[in-house]
C-alpha cells in the first residue's frame, strides 16, 4: 500500500511513522509513506495557504490552489487512482469496518487541515471520503490521520507476527474482544481462570465467546443490536 499524507506539519509524522508497527511494516515493504508540505504548492509570494472567508466570519479558511495542485502533482507520480480522505468533525464517524474497508485499497491520500475549515470545492471536487475519528475537534487533522493510518496499516497481510490478532481484535467481529491473561497462572492471589488451563481447546473457545459477549453486553450493548446472534449466544446472555 502507498500513502501520501498533505499537511502543513509533516514534523508530525516521523516519530509515529519511524516507531512500532508502522515503522516495521515499512520495513517489510507491506507500506511506504509519502509526506508533502502542501504549503511548497502555494502560488502566493509568501507561500500563503488560508484566506478569509467571504460572508465574512471568525477564521481562516485553506484555499483550494495549494491543495489542488499538490494532488495533481501525486496523481502525475503514481499510477493509481487513490483515495482520498478528508479528515473533518463533520465526516463520517470511523471505526473498524472502515478501517478494513480502506486496507482492501492500494494508494490512499489523507488531507490534513488547519485553521476554520477547508474551501468547499476541495470537498467537492477531490474527495472521496470524509473522516471523523470522533464528536470533537482537534487543531488539525494530523493526529486524526496517524490513527487511521496505524488502524489500516496493522491490518495488511504480515504485518503482525500473527495474522490471526487482527482478526479476533475487538470490534473486528462486532463485539469487544475476550479477557487476556499470561503467566503467573497465580498473581498474588490472583488467579487464571481454570478452564484456561485445561487444555481443552473447546471449552476455552466456549469460554472466550461467552466472555466475549458478557463483556459486551455490559460495556457494549449498543452494539448487540443488530449483531446475528445464535440461539445457543442468546441462552448465553441471558444466564
Amino acid at each position: 500500500m502507498k500513502i501520501d499524507v498533505l499537511t502543513l506539519f509533516p514534523e508530525m509524522f516521523s516519530g509515529v511513522f519511524g516507531s512500532s508497527i508502522l515503522k516495521k511494516a515499512t520495513e517489510k515493504e507491506a507500506v511506504s509513506f509519502q509526506l508533502t508540505n502542501f504549503r511548497d504548492f502555494s502560488d502566493h509570494k509568501h507561500s500563503a495557504v488560508d484566506d478569509y472567508p467571504y460572508g465574512g466570519g471568525a477564521g481562516m479558511v485553506l484555499k483550494p490552489q495549494p491543495i489542488f495542485d499538490a494532488m495533481a502533482h501525486i496523481k502525475e507520480t503514481n499510477d493509481t487512482k487513490p483515495r482520498v480522505i478528508l479528515l473533518c468533525p463533520q465526516g463520517e464517524r470511523y471505526n473498524q469496518q472502515k478501517a478494513e474497508e480502506l486496507a482492501k485499497e492500494s494508494h490512499l491520500v489523507f488531507i490534513c487541515g488547519h485553521y476554520e475549515g477547508y474551501d468547499e470545492r476541495v470537498r467537492e471536487h477531490i474527495v472521496t471520503d470524509e473522516i471523523s475519528i470522533g464528536d470533537y475537534v482537534l487543531t488539525g487533522g494530523e493526529l486524526g490521520a496517524m490513527v487511521i493510518i496505524d488502524s489500516v496499516v496493522r491490518l495488511l497481510p504480515g504485518v503482525l507476527g500473527n495474522d490471526e490478532s487482527a482478526v479476533l481484535d475487538s470490534f473486528s467481529s462486532g463485539l469487544l474482544e475476550h479477557p487476556h491473561y499470561t503467566r503467573p497462572a497465580d498473581f498474588r492471589g490472583m488467579k487464571v481462570p481454570d478452564v484456561l488451563l485445561s487444555g481443552d481447546h473447546r471449552k476455552i473457545q466456549e469460554w472466550r465467546e461467552k466472555e466475549s459477549l458478557k463483556r459486551t453486553k455490559n460495556r457494549r450493548p449498543d452494539l448487540l443490536e443488530n449483531y446475528p446472534l445464535t440461539e445457543e449466544q442468546r441462552k448465553w446472555l441471558e444466564e
